[in-house]
């Protein structure tokens, strides 16, 4: 068995909260971050780049405890459906749970659970959130935006973002996160910008990833077993071209944050009065690549993980 280690997970953590304290500065002391991928037990990343904490992240929210509050996402259509986590075996709202005693753990409390598109009518949902409100967990209710995706001029207006019920932050960095993907963590997150910017607040946006690394190339066996990973949600890399268009320089990304990225910006646009990132990869705040320090040693991990998704 390969034993080298091919990541720096010290360097990384300095590089990249130092990179997230840049990003709250830029945006006067405010942002809210939309966590990608799993906050804790992170094991793809650990198998991928040996080396790599699968609770780095978490351990980066300690480190910056002083200056954050978290938000946790949950789609109310996972929690009515079941929805299973693979690795685990356990239903999303059984993960959030866990997630919250989890945060606590590390002595990190969750500001609230967003339980978001909920639908009239869902019992499930329902009686999850009276058992989080038993626990003392607050809960606030979001509904499917109006004029998603189509109607801008409705959905950043008092009937779209506008009618979500507002929490209030206090620290300058809120950390939005989700038991998986689809929790409706960027809809949270944007639909906080809009009430801040109609108090005056100047907060900002942006985006927590490690996969796909931006700075490696998009057939690199490490940005390979993203999509191997991806694959029952069919995501795909691809060079992002808002970001070459802007900087003449390759940079990959993924099918979903690209596709988005013309409506994001066009809502962002709009709330904050013009805009604020060239391309999604600029949207994102990832200093993985710069933490690799054996490309080879990750490259055969890598390697070994598409392999076992393969036969999974």
């Amino acid at each position: 068995m390969d034993s080298r280690i091919a990541f720096d997970s010290e360097r990384y953590l300095r590089e990249q909260s130092a990179a997230i304290l840049e990003r709250v500065n830029r945006f006067n002391n405010k942002l809210y971050l939309e966590f990608g991928g799993k906050l804790i037990h992170d094991c793809h990343a650990a198998r991928v780049l040996p080396g790599f904490d699968p609770n780095g992240k978490i351990r980066l929210l300690q480190k910056l405890k002083d200056q954050t509050e978290i938000l946790l996402c949950i789609y109310a259509g996972d929690i009515e459906r079941k929805k299973m986590r693979a690795d685990f075996g356990i239903t999303y709202d059984s993960d959030a749970l866990k997630l919250i005693d989890d945060l606590r753990e590390w002595d990190l409390d969750v500001k609230a659970v967003v339980m978001t598109r909920f639908i009239e009518g869902q019992q499930g949902a329902m009686a999850f959130k009276n058992k989080l409100e038993r626990r003392g967990v607050r809960v606030v209710i979001h509904r499917h935006t109006r004029g998603y995706p189509s109607n801008v001029d409705q959905i950043v207006s008092e009937e779209g973002y506008g009618a979500n019920p507002y929490i209030e932050t206090e620290k300058p960095l809120v950390a939005v996160i989700g038991p998986g993907p689809n929790s409706g963590k960027m809809s949270t997150c944007l639909s906080q910008l809009y009430h801040d910017h109609r108090r005056g607040m100047k907060s900002g946006y942006a985006k927590f990833e490690t996969f796909p690394i931006w700075n490696l190339p998009i057939a690199h066996p490490v940005n390979v077993a993203y999509e191997a990973a991806t694959a029952d949600i069919r995501d795909v890399n691809m060079i992002d071209p808002f970001h070459m268009n802007a900087t003449k320089q390759r940079a990959v990304n993924y099918n979903r944050d690209v596709e988005a990225f013309p409506l994001l910006r066009c809502i962002l646009g709009r709330i904050m009065d013009g805009e604020t990132y060239r391309s999604p990869t600029d949207m994102g705040v990832n200093r993985a690549g710069f933490a690799i320090v054996d490309d080879a040693a990750a490259r055969h991990a890598a390697e070994q993980e598409i392999i076992r998704r393969y036969f999974r």
